[in-house]
């Protein structure tokens, strides 16, 4: 009898044991198996505006919204610099624009050495795909992806079918190499030129599946709200909402390529939207963007996290350090793993965002320290005399000139988007419009003085070439030598102030 409990209780063993290691097997297995990475950009989009980030528009982004709930939601999520180029740039660089060379819509010099993404991907065995925005998403300019279709392809950048299309294509061309992949998919949308429903469609872009009129959207509370701004922002919705019918194309077709298990799905903004307060500039609303996650078995779906502030150039090292690529360069971004492991990560309290030049005009160079309670910004070109323009503009800044001349809050506005204050402060708890500068307020010195020591501190570990210009503030005329050091352009353009912001751009 006892040897026959021997005889059992050995076999157990065996059996035990195979099935342990036929479980590590499985597990192996399964770690080995690449991760494939979708980023799915917007252009111009206000993260305001999407149903799960509070927006009161109806029905505006139901694939979104879904998305959404299968996902790990950012509430503290921002873009570095709010102008397509640069700020595509940070994501592909894991660096700034002053580390890159990528400040404003001009490449990476020749030559450069400094790897971007893709080219760490293709190493791995990565099979590389891109929708749009190809110029504005590739720093190198003689770096070639796997795939390409751009604007001109894909109905204007605005056809929800195209995209399907292209989508699906992509996903047999990397099945049939067996290699995983990361596809970056750009819409055009909500971009300008806006959908005007009047207006014949052009290019192959396609009618959104829903149109708004004015009174369904809301203003945001950054610009006057008048008959002319809801007229066009009835239009931005539009587009907003043919953004969302390309989203969910865009998942329709993952989830039929039998790969959605396997992707890791990023959603995002290039910037704010491209009226005044917003793009190309260092606003709340400038930067501020969506950030959804989508990773399955990893993040929980549905889920916030309403602490931690995380910034685009956190992209590049996060990716890498998901799939585990040994990077050992420079960056100027901290991967955010944890975070999408549900587990907690310190020095999360601040970001910090630049611009240097637009597509026009002279050098317009601001920087930003963001917390969750205050903005702080230095605009380094503001001298009471250059004038500032974008080419973002539209039928809402020419709204809010009619109006000024017989509503205060208007012209308020117009006055303080034109010219600017040197330094700003904005209560983002109590005002995130930024309609109220405080920096002068006494009950906000401390404030002002902590902020300031954060840019200086973030200015000369980064290797900032305005931080003299920032140290000199005080001193007119030295800061004014350190300005055109950094920027020889900006002395060609102060030659008339009153256009500054317009004609040739002064890259240098």
């Amino acid at each position: 009898m006892k040897r026959s409990l021997n005889k059992i209780s050995f076999l157990s063993v065996i059996f035990l044991s195979c099935g342990l290691l036929l479980a590590f097997q499985n597990t192996v297995h399964k770690e080995a198996k690449p991760f494939n990475i979708l980023l799915f950009t917007a252009d111009d989009l206000d993260r305001n505006s999407l149903g799960c980030y509070g927006s009161k528009v109806p029905d505006i982004s139901p694939n979104i919204d879904k998305f959404a709930g299968q996902s790990l939601r950012f509430e503290h999520a921002f873009v570095n610099a709010a102008i397509c180029a640069p700020s595509r740039g940070i994501l592909a660089t894991g660096l700034y624009g002053h580390n890159s060379g990528v400040t404003g819509f001009v490449k990476m010099k020749p030559g450069s050495q400094i790897p971007i993404l893709v080219e760490l991907l293709r190493a791995q065995n990565y099979e590389l795909g891109i929708l749009s925005k190809v110029g504005h998403s590739t720093p190198k300019a003689d770096f070639k992806w796997d795939f390409t279709f751009d604007q001109a392809d894909l109905g204007d950048g605005r056809s929800p079918k195209a995209y399907y299309e292209k989508t699906k294509a992509f996903f047999a061309q990397a099945s049939q190499k067996g290699k995983p992949f990361y596809f970056m998919v750009n819409s055009d949308d909500p971009h300008r030129p806006y959908h005007n429903p009047k207006e014949p469609l052009k290019n192959g872009a396609e009618a959104p599946s829903r149109i708004y009129s004015p009174d369904e959207i809301t203003v945001p509370g950054f610009v006057t709200d008048l008959p002319k701004v809801r007229q066009e922002l009835s239009y931005y919705y539009n587009s907003t909402r043919r953004l969302d019918d390309t989203f969910g194309r865009v998942m329709q077709a993952l989830e039929e390529s039998g790969q959605a298990e396997n992707t890791l799905v990023i959603f995002l903004s290039d910037n704010g939207i491209a009226i005044p307060f917003a793009k190309a500039n260092t606003y709340y609303a400038s930067n501020r963007t969506p950030f959804l996650v989508r990773w399955p078995a990893v993040t929980k779906a549905g889920t916030v996290n309403k602490k931690d502030l995380i910034s685009s150039v956190d992209y590049f090292v996060t990716i890498l350090d998901i799939l585990k690529i040994p990077f050992t360069g420079k960056t100027n971004g901290r991967s955010f793993l944890p975070l999408l492991e549900g587990k907690t990560q310190t020095g999360r309290d601040k970001i910090f965002t630049q611009i240097d030049t637009k597509q026009a005009g002279g050098p317009t160079p601001m920087r930003s320290v963001v917390t969750s309670d205050f903005s702080y910004i230095f605009n380094a070109w503001a001298d009471g005399e250059r004038v500032y323009r974008n080419n973002n503009e539209g039928l809402t800044m020419k709204a809010l000139e009619e109006a000024a001349g017989n509503n205060p809050d208007a012209a308020e506005r117009v006055k303080s988007f034109r010219y600017r204050s040197e330094e700003e402060l904005y209560d983002l708890k109590k005002d995130p419009d930024g309609l109220h500068n405080l920096i002068n307020d006494p009950a906000f010195k401390y404030r002002v003085q902590s902020a300031r020591k954060d840019l200086e501190t973030w200015m000369s570990k980064t290797n900032d070439p305005l931080l003299k210009v920032f140290q000199n503030r005080n001193s007119p005329k030295v800061m004014l030598e350190a300005f055109y050091k950094v920027y020889p352009g900006a002395q060609k353009a102060d030659l008339d102030k009153a256009n500054y912001s317009v004609g040739k751009a002064f890259e240098e």
